[in-house]
């Protein structure tokens, strides 16, 4: 790739320059390396070097701009020369061996091993999928960080859906879409976190499916991240979910209690406070949607005992535990938050969700809040019927009906969406 982008260069200088004098100047230049936006170049003597430089630097450094869409320093030595340690990244934490394994997660960690190891090589593309909060933008750092040291040419671009979308709209709107589709199609290792946010976009998807393609066809590496697998994505292209599928589809799921413990443990370590056994039980036993609420209940707990100076017991976790429920509600959210937040969306009072009224400002709440209930709890039909003083093959008729509207209407989509944010708190 690093050699790539310098041939790829001249070829777009021919335009200025003749390519007899290119030949000349560049036929013994070698690239360094070529990462963190800056292009090292080596020239065996030093009259050329310094020709280089004064004659091509700021030709070559607005070519790569046309290229990769960035701003690109170019750099000439001679002589013997090692290429500096790459400049560190903002996401050096997130490492393999700081993500804690357990049974919810042990597959998806193996999978982002192996693409870390062999890119382009075993999965391509590397999906993985689940709800916020469990670490999948940790273990796409953590793939970033394996891959920037054993190959430190390699030119990494890490977006979300959202800003892939944004970015897009910009280079429209300025007419600079061949540097758009420059950048990404040039990329060694794209990583796409919440590729959800591009269903519904045809013009992003349009892009995405052919910068996709770019890249698998030269075997460069690409891992997405999602909250629900690729058929579950509504509102996403046929031909995109099944290029997503070619790869690897790897789940993670909210950890069990065993891997709870060894997260608050480790969460406690790193903070410097000390956690008692039935101190880290509690919070295991009160906390259980995603890693970031067991975080935020360690610091909770670290912030009451340093500044008010309470003894770290199970009483103060408590405390913090409803502090931070007072903040945030969806760290264990209840059927009565489920049907508060639904009643709040659709302006309507809460007391008549259970009521017997069937108009459809009311009945269609009141389906949603059946759903959420069964998605966001995993409550049975059964027991949403007794919430809603209903019989259990009505609760059933309403989670279908929703499921289906979900799949087939990007407004239901947005709604359900809407609904579990404010519901955790996100």
């Amino acid at each position: 790739m690093a050699n790539n982008i310098l041939e790829m260069a001249l070829e777009r200088l021919e335009r200025d320059f003749p390519p007899s004098s290119l030949s000349a100047w560049f036929d013994d230049v070698t690239v360094v390396s070529f990462a963190d936006n800056r292009l090292i170049l080596h020239s065996p003597v030093q009259f050329k070097k310094e020709f280089i430089e004064n004659k091509f630097t700021d030709p070559l450094q607005n070519t790569l701009r046309e290229l990769t869409g960035d701003p690109v320093s170019v750099v000439v030595v001679t002589g013997e020369y090692s290429a500096p340690a790459a400049s560190a990244s903002p996401y050096d934490d997130y490492t393999f061996e700081r993500f804690i394994v357990g049974s919810s997660n042990k597959f998806a960690h193996a999978a982002a091993i192996a693409v870390a190891n062999n890119p382009a090589e075993t999965y391509n593309p590397l999906f993985i999928y689940g709800q916020s909060g469990l670490g999948k933008t940790h273990l796409m750092y953590a793939i970033a960080n394996v891959i920037r040291k054993t190959h430190p040419a390699y030119r990494i671009i890490y977006v979300k859906g959202e800003d892939f979308t944004n970015e897009l709209v910009t280079a429209i709107q300025e007419g600079n879409v061949q540097n758009f589709r420059s950048k990404y199609r040039m990329a060694d290792l794209l990583l796409l976190d919440d590729v959800q946010f591009i269903a519904g976009k045809e013009r992003t998807q349009e892009e995405f499916f052919h910068t996709f393609n770019a890249l698998y066809e030269s075997k460069r590496q690409i891992v997405l991240t999602s909250d629900r697998p690729p058929k579950e994505i509504n509102t996403l292209e046929d031909r995109m979910k099944t290029r997503f599928e070619w790869g690897l589809l790897a789940d993670i799921q909210p950890p069990d209690f065993e891997t709870r413990i060894a997260i608050i443990r480790d969460k406690a370590v790193k903070m410097g406070i000390g956690l008692p056994d039935e101190v880290s039980v509690y919070i295991a036993e009160n906390i259980q949607a995603n890693i970031r609420q067991l975080e935020g209940a360690v610091k909770k707990i670290k912030a009451m005992h340093e500044l008010v100076g309470e003894r770290v017991n199970v009483q103060l976790a408590q405390n913090a535990i409803d502090a931070l429920k007072i903040e945030n509600p969806g760290l264990n959210p209840t059927p009565e938050r489920i049907m508060e937040a639904v009643a709040n969306y659709f302006y309507i009072p809460v007391e008549q969700m259970i009521s017997r009224t069937k108009s459809k400002d009311v009945a269609y709440p009141r389906q949603i809040a059946m759903y959420m209930i069964r998605q966001e709890l995993e409550y049975s039909f059964p027991d949403i019927a007794k919430i809603f003083k209903r019989d259990h093959t009505t609760v059933m008729h309403a989670c279908n009906k929703i499921e289906e509207e979900r799949r087939s209407s990007r407004e239901t989509e947005d709604v359900i969406k809407k609904l579990h944010n404010n519901i955790r708190g996100e």
